[in-house]
Protein backbone atom coordinates (compact mmCIF):
# COMPACT_ATOMS: atom_id res chain seq x y z
CA UNK A 1 0.00 0.00 0.00
CA UNK A 2 1.23 3.33 -0.89
CA UNK A 3 0.29 7.08 -0.73
CA UNK A 4 2.20 10.36 -0.97
CA UNK A 5 2.45 11.52 2.11
CA UNK A 6 1.52 9.57 5.64
CA UNK A 7 -0.95 12.35 6.90
CA UNK A 8 -3.13 10.56 4.28
CA UNK A 9 -3.40 7.14 5.30
CA UNK A 10 -2.28 7.67 9.15
CA UNK A 11 -5.34 5.82 10.94
CA UNK A 12 -4.86 2.99 8.47
CA UNK A 13 -1.46 2.57 9.00
CA UNK A 14 -2.17 2.35 12.80
CA UNK A 15 -5.22 -0.19 11.60
CA UNK A 16 -2.65 -2.33 10.27
CA UNK A 17 -0.36 -2.37 13.20
CA UNK A 18 -3.39 -3.28 15.52
CA UNK A 19 -4.72 -6.08 13.77
CA UNK A 20 -1.44 -7.63 13.07
CA UNK A 21 -1.70 -7.22 8.76
CA UNK A 22 2.03 -8.03 8.25
CA UNK A 23 1.54 -8.66 5.00
CA UNK A 24 1.50 -5.31 4.18
CA UNK A 25 4.11 -3.13 3.55
CA UNK A 26 3.27 0.65 3.56
CA UNK A 27 5.63 2.99 1.30
CA UNK A 28 5.22 7.05 1.56
CA UNK A 29 6.52 7.64 -1.98
CA UNK A 30 6.28 11.62 -1.36
CA UNK A 31 4.18 14.19 -3.71
CA UNK A 32 4.76 14.40 -7.59
CA UNK A 33 4.94 11.90 -10.37
CA UNK A 34 9.44 11.17 -10.15
CA UNK A 35 9.63 10.65 -6.53
CA UNK A 36 6.16 8.60 -7.08
CA UNK A 37 7.55 6.74 -9.52
CA UNK A 38 10.74 5.38 -8.32
CA UNK A 39 9.31 4.78 -4.90
CA UNK A 40 6.96 2.84 -6.00
CA UNK A 41 9.56 0.72 -8.45
CA UNK A 42 11.95 0.09 -5.79
CA UNK A 43 9.36 -1.35 -3.23
CA UNK A 44 8.34 -3.82 -5.74
CA UNK A 45 11.89 -4.65 -6.15
CA UNK A 46 12.22 -5.40 -2.56
CA UNK A 47 9.38 -6.57 -2.01
CA UNK A 48 7.83 -8.15 -4.77
CA UNK A 49 4.17 -7.80 -4.17
CA UNK A 50 1.17 -9.19 -5.12
CA UNK A 51 -0.86 -6.56 -5.06
CA UNK A 52 -0.54 -2.37 -5.04
CA UNK A 53 -3.21 0.02 -3.26
CA UNK A 54 -2.33 3.83 -3.86
CA UNK A 55 -4.88 5.56 -1.81
CA UNK A 56 -5.01 9.71 -1.08
CA UNK A 57 -6.87 12.85 -1.72
CA UNK A 58 -7.57 14.27 -4.88
CA UNK A 59 -8.97 17.26 -6.29
CA UNK A 60 -12.02 17.13 -8.55
CA UNK A 61 -13.38 18.44 -12.05
CA UNK A 62 -16.36 17.85 -11.23
CA UNK A 63 -18.43 20.89 -9.86
CA UNK A 64 -21.66 18.65 -8.92
CA UNK A 65 -19.26 15.91 -7.03
CA UNK A 66 -19.59 15.61 -3.08
CA UNK A 67 -16.41 16.55 -1.69
CA UNK A 68 -15.44 13.68 1.03
CA UNK A 69 -16.57 11.09 -1.25
CA UNK A 70 -14.36 7.95 -2.19
CA UNK A 71 -14.02 6.78 -5.72
CA UNK A 72 -11.72 4.26 -7.43
CA UNK A 73 -10.03 4.90 -10.67
CA UNK A 74 -10.18 2.87 -14.14
CA UNK A 75 -7.78 5.26 -17.10
CA UNK A 76 -5.01 7.99 -16.09
CA UNK A 77 -3.02 10.11 -18.15
CA UNK A 78 -0.54 12.90 -17.99
CA UNK A 79 -1.87 16.21 -18.18
CA UNK A 80 1.20 18.35 -18.58
CA UNK A 81 3.56 16.19 -21.07
CA UNK A 82 3.71 17.73 -24.07
CA UNK A 83 3.72 21.71 -25.71
CA UNK A 84 1.84 24.45 -24.23
CA UNK A 85 1.24 26.46 -27.24
CA UNK A 86 -0.93 29.59 -27.67
CA UNK A 87 -3.56 27.42 -29.95
CA UNK A 88 -3.78 25.36 -26.81
CA UNK A 89 -1.71 22.67 -25.21
CA UNK A 90 -0.50 19.68 -27.60
CA UNK A 91 0.40 16.06 -25.84
CA UNK A 92 2.44 13.98 -26.83
CA UNK A 93 0.44 11.66 -28.50
CA UNK A 94 -0.85 14.81 -30.38
CA UNK A 95 2.73 15.48 -32.08
CA UNK A 96 3.00 12.26 -32.82
CA UNK A 97 6.21 11.80 -30.26
CA UNK A 98 4.68 8.89 -28.60
CA UNK A 99 2.19 6.39 -29.75
CA UNK A 100 -1.15 6.23 -27.88
CA UNK A 101 -1.44 2.62 -28.44
CA UNK A 102 2.31 1.35 -27.22
CA UNK A 103 2.57 -0.54 -24.10
CA UNK A 104 1.62 0.90 -21.25
CA UNK A 105 -0.77 2.93 -23.17
CA UNK A 106 -4.08 2.29 -24.17
CA UNK A 107 -6.13 4.91 -26.52
CA UNK A 108 -3.36 7.69 -24.56
CA UNK A 109 -4.34 6.18 -21.52
CA UNK A 110 -2.75 4.45 -18.87
CA UNK A 111 -5.73 1.67 -18.25
CA UNK A 112 -7.12 -0.27 -14.87
CA UNK A 113 -8.96 -3.29 -15.87
CA UNK A 114 -8.81 -5.54 -12.48
CA UNK A 115 -11.70 -7.01 -11.54
CA UNK A 116 -11.37 -5.01 -7.91
CA UNK A 117 -12.69 -1.98 -9.19
CA UNK A 118 -16.18 -2.74 -9.89
CA UNK A 119 -16.49 -5.26 -6.46
CA UNK A 120 -15.47 -2.53 -4.13
CA UNK A 121 -19.49 -0.87 -5.28
CA UNK A 122 -16.93 2.77 -5.09
CA UNK A 123 -17.40 5.20 -8.14
CA UNK A 124 -15.05 4.72 -11.04
CA UNK A 125 -13.71 7.69 -12.66
CA UNK A 126 -10.45 8.37 -14.66
CA UNK A 127 -7.90 10.77 -13.20
CA UNK A 128 -5.41 13.37 -15.10
CA UNK A 129 -1.79 13.68 -12.82
CA UNK A 130 -0.11 16.86 -13.51
CA UNK A 131 2.91 18.60 -12.10
CA UNK A 132 1.39 21.28 -10.58
CA UNK A 133 -2.06 22.41 -9.45
CA UNK A 134 -4.40 23.42 -12.16
CA UNK A 135 -5.96 27.31 -11.19
CA UNK A 136 -6.45 28.31 -14.72
CA UNK A 137 -9.93 27.82 -16.45
CA UNK A 138 -8.30 26.82 -19.68
CA UNK A 139 -6.50 24.48 -18.47
CA UNK A 140 -9.11 22.84 -16.21
CA UNK A 141 -11.76 23.09 -19.00
CA UNK A 142 -8.74 20.99 -21.27
CA UNK A 143 -8.63 18.11 -18.87
CA UNK A 144 -12.18 18.16 -18.41
CA UNK A 145 -13.49 18.35 -21.95
CA UNK A 146 -10.73 16.48 -23.91
CA UNK A 147 -8.96 14.22 -21.17
CA UNK A 148 -12.30 13.37 -19.81
CA UNK A 149 -10.55 13.62 -16.20
CA UNK A 150 -12.89 14.07 -13.36
CA UNK A 151 -9.73 14.35 -10.74
CA UNK A 152 -6.96 15.59 -10.66
CA UNK A 153 -3.55 13.88 -8.84
CA UNK A 154 0.32 14.42 -9.01
CA UNK A 155 0.89 10.16 -8.33
CA UNK A 156 -1.86 8.32 -9.99
CA UNK A 157 -0.67 7.46 -13.51
CA UNK A 158 3.01 6.52 -11.49
CA UNK A 159 1.19 3.53 -10.01
CA UNK A 160 -0.53 3.06 -13.44
CA UNK A 161 2.46 3.11 -15.91
CA UNK A 162 4.61 0.77 -12.82
CA UNK A 163 1.86 -1.48 -12.37
CA UNK A 164 0.38 -1.82 -16.03
CA UNK A 165 4.86 -2.37 -16.89
CA UNK A 166 5.76 -4.58 -14.29
CA UNK A 167 2.15 -6.58 -14.59
CA UNK A 168 1.27 -6.06 -10.67
CA UNK A 169 -2.65 -5.47 -10.45
CA UNK A 170 -2.61 -2.24 -8.69
CA UNK A 171 -6.05 -0.06 -7.26
CA UNK A 172 -6.03 3.79 -6.78
CA UNK A 173 -8.32 4.80 -4.28
CA UNK A 174 -8.89 8.71 -4.19
CA UNK A 175 -11.18 10.46 -1.50
CA UNK A 176 -11.93 14.11 -3.04
CA UNK A 177 -10.90 17.26 -0.68
CA UNK A 178 -11.76 20.28 -3.27
CA UNK A 179 -12.51 20.98 -6.36
CA UNK A 180 -10.12 22.55 -8.92
CA UNK A 181 -10.01 25.72 -9.39
CA UNK A 182 -11.08 26.57 -5.68
CA UNK A 183 -7.88 27.91 -4.17
CA UNK A 184 -9.90 29.63 -0.77
CA UNK A 185 -8.58 26.51 1.15
CA UNK A 186 -11.48 27.18 3.51
CA UNK A 187 -13.29 25.60 1.25
CA UNK A 188 -11.45 22.62 0.75
CA UNK A 189 -12.58 19.58 2.58
CA UNK A 190 -9.57 17.67 3.40
CA UNK A 191 -10.11 15.99 7.27
CA UNK A 192 -13.68 14.85 5.91
CA UNK A 193 -11.95 13.53 3.10
CA UNK A 194 -9.39 11.88 4.59
CA UNK A 195 -11.41 10.19 7.53
CA UNK A 196 -13.63 8.88 4.70
CA UNK A 197 -10.34 7.64 2.71
CA UNK A 198 -9.09 5.73 5.48
CA UNK A 199 -12.69 4.64 6.68
CA UNK A 200 -13.05 3.11 2.77
CA UNK A 201 -9.39 1.63 2.84
CA UNK A 202 -9.70 -0.79 5.65
CA UNK A 203 -12.94 -1.67 4.68
CA UNK A 204 -11.31 -2.72 0.96
CA UNK A 205 -8.13 -4.16 3.44
CA UNK A 206 -10.54 -6.54 5.46
CA UNK A 207 -13.17 -7.30 3.14
CA UNK A 208 -10.55 -8.24 0.28
CA UNK A 209 -7.00 -8.61 1.14
CA UNK A 210 -7.44 -10.51 4.60
CA UNK A 211 -3.91 -13.00 4.52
Amino acid sequence: MCAATEMEIASTIQFLASHEYRHVEVVVTGVGLMTSTYAITKAISLHQPKFIIQAGIAGTLNPDANLGSVVAVRNETIGDLGVAEQSGFQSLFDLKLLSANMTPWTDGMLRNDDYHLTSLGLSIVDGVTVNEISTKEETIRYYREQLKAQIETMEGAALHYVGIVERIPFLQIRSLSNYIGERDKAKWEIKKAITNLNRELQQILTNHFTA
